[in-house]
């Protein structure tokens, strides 16, 4: 059975952009807390079978950062995001709205041969309301290493792996890890943000001024959460997976408060259901996506 979906779950996977999580890093040393969220609005797209969707969601993350003498950290980092979608016909709608939780656990250390290794295990819910939060379980990782092979560039491989809901597979992929400052006010680097999915991401930054800074953001985003025991797949999987592109203005009046607003779309999307027994009910692609929205940070 086919039905018509939305870019609603485009929403989940959106790389939130590009409110760098790893900020902490420009901090002194100690410890040092953090507060950062957004609002993100998706307007109307067309899916393959017919039918049109709009979304909105909201993500909020806080958490703690401890910095030492020699450049690591360690810390601890909560988020709560809510996905809500409005598709065009409440009969073919595969599923309402998503809650995302995590726990994730960023460290960072240097070696004696002046590489520095990064890794960030996580916990995850993601599950409609009304499903069991125990049955949108997932966990990983995602670590790299990295070398300083000039003052203004530092590289090095990175890869992530994650358990998937429902099943046994596990989800692996490599990325690359980059900081290169290859011009004045110019940088190009990897990373996340706050609710940022399994995929890998790119940046390109410039520094306007110290306190404004302009950017263009792409990422690879894969997004899984259960389903509740009603509507096309009771008790199944959605997934989906894009490529948003993003622009930004991000603007920094002080080193603890950023406010960053982005607009952009998110390409090549695809949604899938699963039912209960693991087998694929529906994958439909949907149209380019517009998206727009705010963010911010705030550290102590």
């Amino acid at each position: 059975m086919k039905f018509s979906l939305n870019s609603k779950c485009a929403i989940a996977s959106l790389p939130l952009v590009f409110a760098a999580a790893c900020v902490h890093a420009q901090q002194p040393g100690g410890w040092a807390t953090s507060v950062d969220g957004l609002a993100v609005f998706q307007g109307s797209a067309d899916l393959d079978d017919g039918g049109d969707f709009s979304a909105s969601r909201v993500f909020l993350r806080a958490g703690a950062i401890n910095r030492f003498e020699d450049g690591s950290f360690a810390g601890v980092l909560f988020s709560y995001g809510q996905f809500n979608y409005d598709f065009g016909s409440s009969e073919n709608a595969p599923w309402e709205d998503i809650r995302d939780i995590r726990i994730s656990v960023p460290l960072r250390f240097a070696l004696d041969n002046g590489a520095n290794v990064f890794v960030s295990p996580q916990l995850r819910w993601d599950y409609e309301e009304g499903a069991s939060a125990s049955d949108g379980f997932t966990y990983g990782a995602f670590g790299g290493i990295s070398w300083a092979l000039t003052p203004n560039l530092r590289i090095g491989p990175a890869i992530g792996v994650f358990s998937e809901i429902g099943s046994d597979d596990l989800e692996v992929f490599p990325a690359l890890l980059v900081d290169w400052s290859f011009a004045d006010r110019w940088n190009l680097s990897t990373g996340g943000g706050v609710g940022a999915t399994q995929g890998p991401g790119l940046s390109l930054d410039y520094a306007v001024t110290d306190d404004l800074k302009v950017g263009l953001a792409v990422r690879s985003e894969r997004v899984q959460f259960q389903l509740d025991d009603e509507g096309l797949a009771p008790g199944g999987v959605g997934e989906d997976s894009s490529i948003p592109v993003v622009l930004s203005v991000q603007y920094a009046p002080n080193p603890g408060m950023s406010l960053t607003a982005f607009a952009g779309a998110e390409f090549n999307g695809e949604l899938t259901l699963e039912n209960s027994s693991g087998r694929e009910v529906s994958q439909q692609d949907y149209d380019t996506a517009p998206i727009a929205g705010l963010a911010f940070q705030l550290r102590f």
